[in-house]
């Protein structure tokens, strides 16, 4: 019997990397006794990791264990917990579960919010955080938690990926767990190199929540921005002040500093900071420059208001396939920006899906890679289809697929004859009517890519002669009536295939 025990015991200890736990760093609560890792016997690692491996087992089962309380998430979401453990191992918990104890429902709820005041966190970054509480051990995140929607990414620095590991430095931080500060913080270090450098710009906002616990973190992304290509103005629009001088002190002291703005283009963007595009206008009319010249365009798309940047938009007076000194197009830059309505009004205005980046990223790749797999599952499956970053990969697939079917430059095969015209205009018309009642976002999105308002509804109605007006029609008057083919019903049957609802 005792050779089968240390046995098993060893198998624990083969099966998980222990680090460092001792009775002081592993639970809150002060103990007499301290027992450091290097100096533990096999059999006490062994005995300690088999105590490990249980405690995980009752977050991972907690109502199989009795759990007394729940953590309640941003939209209702709940994780239930001990109170006992919590209040041992995080003393945020502690004084929380204070103010409550007199709560006489039979269940004790937190809301999360009122724990982590300055930051909304996700289910799968609190569940990494309580599982590393309830065992000492960091385990990695489930599958879709911190993965992209790109098949194609190895997930290692996407963006999912990098706001995963922010919610959990946040919440170290907030529970005053500094293992896991440390942990996290040497994980991240790892991996920055390889984020690109928009998303960098994400990891800056640590420093708001967390003052200078990731100093070392964000030392390391200034020197990343340092040494970009990424703008000024870029900079301003989504750093503190602070970092902004900074890093352009460092780029002065390097001879990296970029080309200041012109006066003129400053101006422009000024107007457009102010939603004043009929003010654009008359700084165009002076001839200092244009708004491609200026990247009006992408400013605008990136970072004022969607109206202006449709307002702008719609002057056409700018190229929407037009790239930047960093080689992105406009629609590059509106997928950035996962907003559904930008990306159709460019691809409506002939932005072409299929350009890449110089990294060789298209629209609909950058798209995937800031949307999060289990939020586009869940919002496909649920059908509620309230996910930004989800309707742009809807729209974007869509407009890829018509350019590989049906380019541009293809011309539609029209029908010959009348009657074909009128059966191919009712065959579309009852698929189009399908997908409004089954898919009503997606097929909104899709109809104004297709410019499907813009021409006239072919009904039952357009079939009937003059003097069957008012009158009730027969299935014979509905066959006999004559139909002629007219310019609207060819340019409706155009916008119709366009939908590709076929």
């Amino acid at each position: 019997m005792m050779a089968t025990t240390t046995t098993t015991t060893a198998r624990f200890s083969d099966s998980y990397e222990f680090s460092n736990i001792s009775g002081n760093s592993f639970f809150a609560a002060e103990s007499s006794i301290d027992y450091p890792a290097e100096f533990l016997t096999p059999p006490e690692a062994s005995a300690l990791q088999l105590l490990s491996n249980c405690l995980e087992s009752v977050f991972d089962s907690p109502e199989n264990f009795y759990s007394d309380a729940k953590l309640v998430l941003a939209g209702g979401r709940e994780v239930s917990f001990h109170r006992c453990i919590l209040s041992a191992r995080i003393p945020v918990f502690k004084s929380a579960l204070a103010t409550v104890k007199e709560q006489k429902s039979t269940t004790v709820k937190l809301e999360m919010k009122k724990i982590a005041t300055d930051y909304e966190v996700g289910f799968d970054s609190v569940a990494a955080v309580l599982a590393f509480v309830y065992s000492g051990r960091v385990r990695p995140p489930p599958k879709g938690a911190s993965d992209c929607v790109d098949d194609d990414c190895c997930h290692v620095a996407c963006r999912p990926k990098v706001d995963f590991m922010v919610e959990v430095l946040y919440l170290a931080f907030v529970f005053q767990i500094p293992e896991l500060v440390t942990m996290y913080e040497r994980q991240f270090l790892k991996i920055v190199d390889k984020v690109v450098v928009e998303d960098i710009l994400v990891i800056f906002k640590l420093d708001t929540l967390c003052g200078q616990t990731y100093k070392k973190l964000l030392d390391r992304c200034i020197e990343i921005i340092v040494k970009s290509d990424i703008e000024l103005v870029s900079l301003e629009k989504s750093l503190p002040q602070h970092f902004v001088k900074q890093i352009t002190g460092i780029r002065k002291a390097l001879g990296l500093e970029p080309p200041e703005l012109q006066i003129h283009v400053k101006n422009l963007y000024k107007a457009l900071d102010s939603d004043d595009v009929e003010l654009v206008k008359m700084l165009l009319l002076e001839g200092h420059t244009n708004l491609d010249m200026a990247y009006a365009l992408h400013f605008a798309i990136a970072h004022c208001d969607v109206k202006t940047a449709y307002d702008l938009l719609e002057l056409e007076l700018a190229d929407v396939n037009h790239r930047n000194p960093r080689g992105y197009t406009v629609l590059h830059v509106a997928a950035m920006r996962k907003e559904p309505k930008l990306i159709i009004s460019l691809l409506m205005k002939g932005a072409n899906v299929l350009d890449t980046t110089l990294d060789g990223r298209t629209a609909l790749v950058i798209a995937k890679r800031l949307t999060k797999t289990d939020d586009y599952k869940t919002s496909m499956e649920d059908g509620t289809h309230s996910l930004k970053g989800g309707l742009c990969i809807e729209v974007l697939e869509h407009e890829q697929k018509l350019e590989y079917v049906l380019p541009r430059e293809a011309s539609l095969s029209l029908p010959v004859t009348p009657e074909e015209l009128r059966m191919m205009l009712l065959y579309y018309e009852n698929r189009v009517a399908l997908a409004r009642l089954l898919f009503p976002v997606e097929s909104e999105i899709v109809q104004d890519i297709a410019k499907l308002d813009e021409t006239c509804e072919f009904t039952a109605s357009s079939l009937e002669p003059d003097h069957h007006i008012g009158e009730k029609r027969t299935s014979l008057d509905l066959n006999m009536a004559p139909f002629q083919i007219h310019e609207k019903h060819l340019s409706r049957l155009r916008a119709l295939c366009k939908t590709g609802m076929d």
